[in-house]
């Protein structure tokens, strides 16, 4: 299936991102776990490795790797740290706003320094009252002059506690054509970064609040016209965060496989390794089957996307499927560990911890069903991935 999808160079950066996740990541995934808290030092490491660049193109200083190449690194890190991985595809969300409604000002000035691991961008679209309701938001930029002054509340924003330019989604007026978004640097006066808050898993990633009250933005930092923002916030959301989740997803069902065969190996019964038993094995299998077609449709959504291709459907299908398996997996592995899978000493309790964290964002898996349920009717309006192509298609695909 990789030599289908991939070619040499995905086959070089998955080897790079493994080396440097193992070396890097793995020792500092129990000072993670022990202290709940953002890894502000490691956050910086990994940018500095130049993944927020995956789909940026080569003249703003990016890898021009595509999303294909983009899942790899997520994927890896995730296999590794899942909280690592979706540092890396929070920070791809913000670079997506700038990279389809940035003016060309807007992207000489922010996607080298993103490319290069300098600045670390988050998208900001969720409200305490809304939640996924995008159009039931009520933060407000009103417009003085030559700023905006923005008022309000964002919560779970990815990144929240290490980003230093935020994506901030308001309400500038009534209805759909209401929303607009500004860029927001770290240090605004007016903007406040919540505290953080204990999670249950993904220990050393921050998704936490902030608060705008009387926040000054200058004009120029609008992103795109008063009115563009309900398309930013899609287009982040269905472009890149269905395909980002699906790969923090795929790394941590690919950790779940590989750390539950080392115990069926390690762990014996009856004077046999535990895989030797009959019901242990059919659960191994359906973590393989799992693991493979959930692969599949990561693979196959990514790689219509490059080629510009609409594929909002098969986006949505590999979100849910990557994130339900990936859960049912987690399950199962807890059940062939059974007590033994109990102990933080081994990491399949905090795979599972982990996998629960990739259901809400970009939509739950009910939202993807009711969306692909659209896409069987007929009734689905228009697909992102079409009206965006131009913006993410890959001049040349390795």
């Amino acid at each position: 299936m990789d030599g289908y999808f991939a070619g040499q160079p995905h086959h070089r950066l998955r080897q790079q991102v493994r080396d440097f996740a193992e070396a890097e990541v793995r020792p500092r995934v129990p000072a993670m776990e022990e202290s709940r808290s953002v890894h502000h030092e490691l956050s910086r490491l990994i940018a500095r490795q130049g993944w927020l660049g995956a789909t940026i193109g080569t003249d703003f200083g990016g890898m021009g790797v595509g999303h294909l190449g983009k899942t790899v690194i997520i994927e890896e890190l995730s296999r590794v740290s899942a909280a690592m991985g979706a540092m890396v595809q929070a920070s791809q969300l913000g670079a997506a706003k700038i990279l389809h409604f940035g003016s060309e000002v807007q992207k000489k000035t922010w996607l080298p320094p993103i490319a290069a691991g300098e600045c670390l961008p988050t998208i900001a679209v969720t409200e305490p009252e809304s939640g996924g309701h995008v159009l039931g938001m009520a933060a407000t930029a009103v417009r003085e002059g030559d700023d905006y002054v923005l008022n309000g509340r964002k919560v779970f924003v990815g990144n929240s506690h290490v980003g230093d330019l935020h994506g901030v989604v308001v309400r500038t007026g009534p209805g759909a054509r209401g929303l607009s978004a500004f860029l927001v640097e770290a240090g605004r006066p007016g903007l406040r970064v919540g505290p953080e808050r204990p999670t249950m898993g993904l220990h050393g990633f921050g998704f936490g609040e902030l608060s705008f009250e009387d926040c000054r933005v200058p004009a120029a930092n609008r992103l795109g016209e008063e009115g563009d923002g309900l398309a930013v916030a899609y287009s982040s959301s269905v472009l890149y965060g269905r395909a980002n989740l699906t790969a923090v997803s795929l790394g941590l069902h690919q950790a779940i496989l590989e750390e539950t065969t080392r115990f069926c190996g390690e762990r014996r019964r009856y004077g046999e390794p535990l895989h030797a038993l009959p019901s242990v094995r059919l659960k191994l299998g359906r973590l393989q089957s799992r693991l493979m077609t959930a692969r599949l449709t990561a693979y196959h959504a990514v790689h219509l996307l490059d080629r510009g291709l609409p594929c909002d459907a098969e986006l949505m299908n590999a979100k849910l499927v990557n994130v339900e398996w990936a859960m049912d997996s987690a399950r199962d592995a807890m059940e062939i560990h059974a007590a033994a899978g109990l102990f933080t000493d081994r990491p399949v309790e905090r795979f599972l911890r982990d996998a629960h964290h990739m259901f809400a964002p970009a939509g739950t898996s009910d939202v993807q069903l009711l969306r692909l349920a659209e896409a069987a009717l007929g009734t689905a309006k228009g697909q992102w991935s079409e009206r965006l192509a131009d913006a993410v298609r890959l001049d040349s695909v390795p």
